[in-house]
């Protein structure tokens, strides 16, 4: 049976958080297995909200901190799920 640990992170405030949340990330890099981050952009717009999706390895005490860590930047929500299949 394989389990997978799929993280999302939404920031209110990109622009801002983009610094706290990249030392974060930097500090958690060992089992950050793939990250994709989302947000509205165009020619003559850029969004200060993003969504980034995480695939995490590595032990439950690790993404647990990452979670708590990133949740306490203001105005990021993160919230870790686990799936397993059968």
């Amino acid at each position: 049976m394989a389990c997978y640990n799929v993280m999302t992170v939404l920031t209110n405030n990109r622009i801002e958080n983009v610094s706290e949340m990249q030392h974060v990330f930097t500090k958690s890099g060992c089992i950050i297995k793939t990250r994709l981050g989302i947000h509205d952009a165009g020619e003559d717009f850029c969004s200060n909200e993003g969504l980034i999706i995480l695939h995490l390895i590595g032990a439950d005490k690790e993404v647990l901190e990452l979670e708590e860590n990133l949740n306490n930047i203001p105005g990021v929500k993160a919230k870790n799920s686990q799936i397993c299949s059968d």
